[in-house]
């Protein structure tokens, strides 16, 4: 089966006799309660890191597990083999993934696409996308050594030279794991591919304007290392519990400094959230207080903040360490978006609730629409929710397909993507992946 197949083992893992018992409490909480949208499921206490366990929230709302099973596998095909997919292979060696809409590759993609291929044990697709992210994106010398090009044309020409910080966050986490899952002796030493981004990072001078990828005063992360972009953040780039991956198997003598760089970002996010509607803007200072001005629109709950839902709810299963905040906030995003009406709530609004003035655009197309990745991650919330609403968010999720919208636009890549993540983190299958011996 193909969840089965995706069970990681480790020292911390309950015992069969525990899961065992947990699966039958589910089971017969579910056989009394069905998937009724009135029920209460109720989060987690403890996470990952702690248990070894992994919470399938679907299960729970009333879907068989073979249902689940063909849901991942679908979404996964849609990706990376169907008629739109992503990912494209260059030769046997090289594949790239594409923002389709906007006709090239970028980091964000890339680093998410080996991210889910190491989740997915698909050794062939992540070493791939690595290579082709090498080849062409990583800068080996200069000011920006370790750090590679944002977006590059399909055809590998570079669009820019500079980074974007979430993307190298993905790449060195990805790396650490595929190194835990796979070991470093296949042919890419993947510790010391994500050693050699860590050590370039925090050995920049300024130099050119180039930066630590973590401003060294607030220990966050910078929306780009780069002079002005480096004065500011994204709260979507904030995934606290990767800061505590790096720790545990990075080796890099700076664990310290990775503890606190998790503990900085959850008490940042606490000031970048609106504390009555859970919205969040695209960009902040660095005190949370939204960004303003110099030709950006970053002060609007937007594309990028959709994620922030799901990299909360990431943290929670993962760590748990933030529980009773993470647990409010959940409700209250959910519970602004259902007031809006669950399945017509639009995907940008000021941080108070209220209509933006300007509607970003997106892939040629300016409109105010129910973005299926709006959806993914708001649903992914309801890892660490216990209101009902929790529930019917997960059935409609359920029911959307990443399909074109009613005025032609179609986001294969954005909206696939978060799709994809919000279905391995409500089925469990989205995991730390401990060393495998």
């Amino acid at each position: 089966m193909f969840v089965q197949n995706q069970i990681l083992m480790h020292s911390n893992t309950f015992t069969m006799k525990h899961s065992t018992i947990i699966l039958c409490m589910i089971l017969s909480a579910l056989s009394c309660n069905g998937n009724n949208t009135g029920e209460k499921l109720y989060p987690w206490e403890k996470g990952a890191f702690e248990t070894g366990e992994y919470r399938n929230l679907l299960l729970e709302a009333g879907y068989t597990q073979e249902e689940i099973d063909k849901r991942l596998e679908e979404v996964f095909y849609n990706l990376f083999e169907g008629p739109d997919k992503i990912y494209f292979e260059v030769d046997d060696s090289l594949a790239y993934i594409s923002d389709i809409k906007n006709n090239d590759a970028r980091t964000e993609g890339m680093s998410y696409g080996m991210m889910i291929a190491v989740q997915f044990n698909r050794k062939d697709i992540f070493d791939k996308l690595w290579r082709w992210s090498v080849k062409y994106m990583q800068h080996r010398e200069g000011p920006w050594e370790g750090y590679f090009a944002w977006s590059c044309a399909t055809d590998s020409t570079r669009n820019a030279q500079g980074p974007a910080s979430d993307g190298e966050l993905y790449y060195i986490t990805a790396l650490i794991f595929a190194s835990n899952r796979w070991e470093n002796d296949t042919g890419i030493h993947y510790l010391k591919e994500a050693q050699y981004i860590l050590d370039c990072m925090t050995s920049k001078t300024g130099e050119e304007g180039v930066t630590n990828l973590i401003d060294e005063k607030h220990k966050l992360i910078t929306f780009v290392p780069h002079s002005w972009g480096a004065t500011f953040t994204d709260p979507s780039y904030h995934l606290p519990a990767f800061y505590e991956v790096w720790a545990m198997w990075a080796n890099d003598g700076r664990e310290e400094l990775w503890l606190e760089c998790a503990t900085k970002s959850r008490a940042y996010l606490h000031t970048a959230i609106h504390p009555v509607t859970g919205l969040n803007p695209d960009y902040s200072h660095y005190d949370g207080s939204p960004l303003k001005g110099r030709g950006l629109i970053g002060e609007a709950f937007r594309f990028d903040s959709w994620r922030v839902p799901m990299n909360i709810a990431l943290d929670y299963s993962w760590s748990c360490v933030d529980r009773e905040w993470q647990q409010e906030y959940g409700h209250k995003i959910q519970k602004f978006l259902y007031s809006q009406g669950l399945t017509t709530f639009v995907d940008q609004y000021n941080m108070d609730g209220s209509m933006v003035d300007e509607i970003l655009p997106a892939g040629g197309y300016t409109a105010l629409r129910h973005s299926l990745g709006l959806v993914a991650g708001a649903t992914a919330a309801s890892l660490v929710c216990s209101h009902p609403e929790s529930v019917e968010f997960i059935h409609h999720f359920w029911s959307l397909k990443n399909e074109p919208y009613s005025d032609g636009y179609f986001d294969a890549y954005y909206d696939g993507l978060l799709q994809l993540f919000a279905y391995m983190h409500l089925s469990g299958n989205y995991r730390i992946l401990y060393p495998e011996k």
